[in-house]
């Protein structure tokens, strides 16, 4: 089923074409922002009014003449200096409705895309011999809801978590462990990750410090380049057990990644001279200060000079620009991306804009590949500073998790104590796991945002919680209903028409419908808060329809057409927080 918001765009277009003798018109249709003067507003008349140098109210005047429409809404009507606003007729909604309700495919009527892509999505990249912290939450959830939603959509998704599995940092921590006589090759399995980071920040300041540790150090790193058995099967140890924990947030948090996704910088490393002597070749790497560069255009210092993206150090050694580099030519050539989409934040901007523009210069990435960074802001605290625990450290995304689940079960404990332990340890983890993720998304995900457990956890306002409830509340008449004697599937079975003459109930239609139109806009904006406010809007439009119109108690004639209402409100709940953002639905609470 076509999207209202797309059947009016190209109608409403084609006639402003007609009318104006233009090449190519954009009605610029969007939802009305005041429900009284109706459903939709155009609002492309006054653009192209100026451009063709007319009256614009006379020009929209033009447009409704010839616009048909009769179909879909009510007469259309000019307001103001030209602005265009449609009414849904109340048939078209009560179809699109039965339509969703019938969709044999359980897509919610929503069509896939008839123009499939192969997107990469690069995203989580969590720190080997490191515990995530909460600086890893947001790419991690915003580009698994990135995914999932470009996926939904019908598009081939490779997700990919670029891991930093190689490098200067395994000859100190290797070296560290033999010198401490903590490990053997293939033999530091019992060692914790927490033990591991340890250890890491140990050797690093043995390696700033000590210079036979450093020249040790670097030994292990050279031996590892060239493919020591002992090295390489100490890295392989450490980083296998890194992921041990990361596999494990990665479950709790309920995003898609797996083993199959990871490609870190060791799978790129041999690809790294390639890259270098190409753009040499090409004379885009040029020498500078002994090190290798390229020098994109648009990119300068605060000094004004020509800004480096540094390939090769002095002494020979690759950068991560190098890996990045090396990475998005392999996407291009080896995945067949037609777009490339790396969530990370924003002070990683000017990286990603001159890697972007290398790339160009190279040829690696031409006109029909995409290459997109997608922004966040970071997670701060109560002082409004970046999160961290009272002795300055990042928070602990395990920790964080923890306590998450903790303040859910308590609130579980306090509002239904009858439930079994089972059941209450089950809607503490979805609600505390569901409530960090919502928060997170309910955000502009270009801003920086405060954290807080009170707020999120709340059971009013757009939180998790709150959606939780409303789908449990909504299955709840379900359970009411056989003790009641409806049986809510033979009353659904084969229902043709539909009773839409509530206020209430033709809003709560309304919006039911617009569900394909918030996830096209949230998958072209990558940005879950579209989601997630469409989410709220529903649960607070279903609370109206169900204050001001009886289901269970209805007249037979009505109750059908409700049960529909609460039906398609619940599974589009559930779609929105399940199967897009990945959060977890319970039944009761």
């Amino acid at each position: 089923m076509k999207p209202a918001i797309s059947i009016l765009e190209q109608q409403i277009s084609a006639a402003m074409t007609a009318v104006s003798g233009a090449k190519s018109c954009a009605a610029m249709v969007t939802p009305a922002t005041d429900p009284r003067f109706g459903d939709y507003q155009v609002n492309g008349i006054m653009a192209l009014a100026k451009s063709i140098k007319t009256n614009p109210r006379k020009l929209a005047e033009e447009v409704v003449k010839i616009l048909d429409v009769d179909e879909f809404c009510e007469k259309p009507e000019i307001a103001g200096p030209g602005f265009i606003n449609l009414r849904l007729k109340h048939a078209f909604v009560a179809d699109a409705l039965l339509e969703i309700n019938n969709d044999p495919a359980n897509r919610l009527g929503i069509d896939k895309t008839i123009l499939p892509q192969t997107i990469v999505v690069d995203f989580s990249g969590p720190n080997i011999a490191k515990q995530m912290h909460v600086g890893h939450l947001r790419s991690t959830i915003i580009g698994d809801c990135i995914c999932r939603t470009l996926e939904f959509e019908g598009h081939n998704v490779i997700p990919q978590n670029h891991i930093g599995d190689w490098g200067t940092q395994f000859g100190m921590l290797i070296y560290f462990l033999i010198h401490r006589r903590i490990g053997a090759a293939m033999g530091v399995n019992h060692l914790k990750l927490a033990n591991m980071e340890q250890f890491y920040r140990q050797a690093k300041q043995l390696y700033d410090s000590d210079p036979e540790f450093a020249r040790n150090a670097r030994d292990c790193v050279v031996r590892l380049q060239k493919g020591a058995v002992d090295m390489i099967a100490f890295r392989k140890d450490i980083v296998r057990y890194s992921l041990v924990e990361a596999n494990e947030i990665y479950m709790r948090l309920g995003v898609i990644l797996s083993e199959k996704d990871i490609c870190g910088e060791s799978f790129y490393k041999d690809m790294l001279p390639g890259v270098v002597s190409e753009l040499k070749k090409k004379n885009w790497a040029v020498e500078s200060d002994g090190a290798v560069c390229v020098f994109p255009d648009g990119f300068k210092t605060k000094e004004g000079q020509p800004m480096p993206f540094i390939i090769q150090k002095s002494d020979g050694a690759y950068l991560y620009a190098t890996t990045d580099l090396a990475a998005l030519r392999y996407r291009i050539n080896e995945l067949k991306a037609d777009k490339i989409i790396y969530v990370t934040d924003a002070r990683q901007k000017l990286h990603f804009e001159m890697l972007f523009a290398v790339a160009k210069m190279a040829g690696w990435a031409g006109p029909e590949t995409e290459l997109i960074h997608v922004m966040f802001g970071s997670v701060l605290g109560e002082d409004g500073k970046p999160l961290k625990t009272r002795s300055g450290e990042n928070v602990k995304l395990k920790e964080l998790l923890d306590e998450a689940v903790e303040r859910a079960k308590a609130i579980v404990e306090d509002k239904n104590p009858d439930l079994s332990a089972a059941k209450k340890d089950d809607i503490a983890k979805a609600v505390g796991i569901g409530a960090v993720k919502y928060a997170d998304y309910s955000n502009n995900r270009t801003s920086d945002y405060i954290f807080s457990f009170d707020k999120m956890l709340a059971m009013e306002g757009n939180t998790a919680p709150y959606m939780q409830y409303a789908y449990a509340r909504i299955k709840s008449i379900e359970r009411k209903a056989q003790p009641k004697g409806v049986d809510i599937e033979t009353e659904l079975a084969g229902l043709k028409k539909l009773n839409l003459n509530e206020p209430a109930e033709m809003d709560l239609a309304k919006h039911l419908i617009r569900y394909s139109e918030v996830i096209e806009s949230a998958a072209a904006d990558y940005r879950p808060n579209y989601l997630t406010a469409y989410l709220y809007e529903l649960a607070q439009k279903f609370s109206v329809f169900y204050t001001n119109c009886p289901v269970l108690a209805a007249e037979a004639d009505k109750r059908p057409t409700r049960l529909l209402l609460c039906d398609l409100t619940a599974g589009t709940i559930k779609h929105g927080l399940k199967e897009l953002l990945g959060i977890e639905v319970v039944e009761q609470m």
